[in-house]
């Protein structure tokens, strides 16, 4: 009997009489299942290698957030050498010292 026979004998079985609890979770269980291996089938995951797959593409999304995270420190670095390379020149020429190297 496959997800589809089970669900609807469920169904039937809950329109029979008064559903109980537990025949209401078998049920929404046997539903959510069913959807579940769906929406996957239709995204393409639905065979051996969706596993692996998923796991390339956490190292991948892993390994882009390294690198944004590392080029946003960089650039941050950067500009923070450029302010204080231009708060030392202005030092320098407010005190005089170009005066001094000629």
């Amino acid at each position: 009997m496959d997800e589809e026979e089970a669900l609807a004998r469920l169904i039937a079985l809950a329109g029979t009489n008064a559903p109980d609890a537990a025949l209401l979770r078998a049920v929404v269980e046997e539903a959510s299942e069913l959807g579940a291996r769906r929406a996957l089938a239709r995204l393409g995951l639905a065979d051996a290698a969706a596993r692996d797959d998923m796991v390339d593409l956490r190292q991948l999304l892993g390994a882009w957030r390294d690198a944004k995270t590392s080029a946003w420190k960089a650039a941050v670095d950067w500009a923070v050498r450029g302010a204080l390379a231009l708060l030392v020149v202005g030092l320098a020429v407010k005190l005089g010292l170009p005066g001094l190297l000629r």
